[in-house]
């Protein structure tokens, strides 16, 4: 905790040093930048009337002009300029501001409070798993499996948590484990494969595919296999394959379900 208050006040106290240089070289800079150009070009003007090279007429007209110039500029660039008494405002805001904010974290939330390990937040939740979120319910399996290596049923539920949990990277892993262990489960094939796919950007990648072949080479009533292997087979052009694949799909789907119709209408789109 020291530390923590330690880094809060260094911060701070960086965030002040660069507000209040910002605020310093705006008020420096600018004035002597206009003030030194039309020194410069005035002085030009009179080093060419001195030497003959400007009568008096063009002398007056030049000056003239270069003056016009120098109030349309600084007028089309006229930006705010910070004062050197605005750096007290600056720095009594920051402090202000600190102050505040060390004043809500005390009124609302507990700075005296340990921290709590990793592992005792997870037997915490353990505790109540229904009202769980599903990265929580994937932490607690996630300890399971860690204390039970073995367990293809638990290996199978942190896949689907970490699914649910959008970590399919990590879905991929508990069920490639879980596959380690029963190498005929075509659901955690599937699963596989919709984790790589997710993973890919929902890409049908040739991971991807294999783990969907073999779930429905295990099993040929995995539908939600037979779907990504239809979507991939029209996206390289196959559409025989795409057809073979979806066919059980659109048998089994109700005739009013609108996911049935996207199917027929993708196959006959691929067939002119």
């Amino acid at each position: 905790m020291t530390i923590f208050w330690i880094m809060t006040a260094m911060a701070t106290a960086l965030a002040g040093l660069v507000v209040l240089s910002g605020a310093r070289r705006g008020a420096e800079a600018e004035g002597a930048v206009d003030r030194e150009a039309g020194a410069r070009e005035l002085a030009e003007l009179d080093r060419l009337k001195a030497r003959g090279l400007l009568d008096e007429a063009g002398w007056t007209a030049a000056r003239a002009e270069a003056g016009r110039r120098l109030l349309a500029a600084r007028r089309a660039d006229r930006r705010p300029v910070a004062r050197p008494a605005d750096r007290y405002w600056v720095l009594g805001g920051l402090g202000l501001t600190a102050a505040a904010t060390l004043g809500l974290y005390v009124a609302l939330c507990a700075p005296g409070l340990k921290d709590q390990a990793y592992e005792t937040r997870v037997r915490e939740w353990a505790a109540t798993p229904e009202a769980l979120e599903p990265a929580q319910v994937a932490a607690v399996l996630g300890q399971v499996v860690k204390d039970r290596p073995d367990d293809r049923l638990a290996l199978t539920m942190l896949g689907a948590a970490r699914f649910e949990a959008g970590d399919p990277i990590g879905a991929a892993s508990a069920f490639r484990r879980a596959l380690a262990l029963q190498p005929d489960d075509a659901q955690s094939w599937a699963r596989l494969g919709e984790s790589l796919v997710r993973a890919n950007g929902g890409a049908v990648d040739g991971d991807a595919e294999a783990a969907f072949r073999q779930a429905v080479k295990l099993d040929p009533d995995q539908l939600g296999a037979r779907f990504y292997l239809g979507d991939a087979a029209l996206a390289r052009g196959d559409r025989t394959e795409a057809e073979a694949m979806w066919a059980p799909l659109i048998a089994v789907l109700d005739p009013a379900d609108p996911r049935r119709a996207d199917l027929q209408r993708r196959l006959a789109e691929a067939a002119r």
